[in-house]
């Protein structure tokens, strides 16, 4: 019998049980300095088979290793090439450098946690990894943004769009950057809050907690974050689609 089917031997792998309940839950061996950041949700789930927990950690491994490598040449290749030192790549190396930050801040704490079966870093640590997460993927979700537009200056508006200059694209790069810490920074002075989730190896934004002040931080979130971003993206492709197609009915018609 393994451990997740015998409480007595919940503790074996050095981590105590903590679970004010009483049950047998994936919370039940998260540090008790920490119970006050989980929803009572988490408390109705099992602990995961070890086995899962060491899939999970190999697989971020050999993502984590992979999207380090991958990013990194892109950044490295655009710092050493000359040619390639256009503002339009400037974007695309902005995106490569966030992802490549992310993953790394990132990925060693997921596998660290996979290792110990829950959340071994802390609860400030905790906060800060979702902070992280959450800064990075906005910065990517936005740096895609300013991509699309430039996409549509150059194929919508061709000779009549104002040509992206290299302080226009660092000027976005900040701003994508600024604009994201802004959002993210929010849960640390009380709007919204940064907690472990899941299997308890990850922490994310509380979406759980039934508080409207709270959920009111994720319907701005999502609105400014994820809407708005997502109805330029689609306005954009929808043009430059109608665009090239209607270069190639001209190709077609000469």
């Amino acid at each position: 019998m393994s451990y997740w089917d015998d409480p007595s031997t919940m503790a074996s792998n050095g981590m105590a049980n903590t679970n004010p309940y009483g049950n047998y839950t994936v919370v039940d061996i998260v540090p008790a300095s920490m119970l006050h950041m989980i929803h009572s949700h988490w408390y109705q789930y099992p602990p995961m088979n070890p086995l899962w927990y060491g899939l999970l950690g190999f697989t971020m491994t050999v993502l984590g290793i992979f999207s380090l490598s991958g990013n990194f040449v892109v950044v490295w290749v655009f710092l050493n090439t000359k040619s390639l030192r256009s503002p339009a790549n400037t974007l695309v190396v902005n995106l490569a450098l966030n992802d490549f930050l992310m993953m790394l801040v990132m990925f060693p704490p997921m596998v660290i946690n996979c290792y110990w079966g829950t959340w071994a870093l802390g609860g400030r640590f905790c906060e800060i990894y979702a902070f992280w997460g959450n800064m990075c993927g906005c910065v990517s979700i936005y740096t895609m943004v300013w991509i699309t537009l430039d996409r549509y200056n150059v194929i919508v508006k061709g000779m009549n769009g104002t040509p992206l200059t290299a302080k226009g694209a660092m000027l976005r790069n900040l701003f994508s950057w600024v604009f994201s810490i802004v959002w993210c920074i929010f849960p640390f002075f009380g709007w919204n809050r940064y907690v472990p989730e899941g299997n308890m190896t990850a922490c994310g934004t509380d979406y759980l907690t039934d508080d409207e002040f709270s959920k009111s931080y994720l319907y701005v979130y999502t609105t400014w974050v994820f809407v708005g971003p997502f109805l330029l993206i689609v306005f954009s492709y929808f043009f430059i689609v109608k665009a090239v197609m209607a270069h190639e009915q001209q190709m077609r018609e000469q």
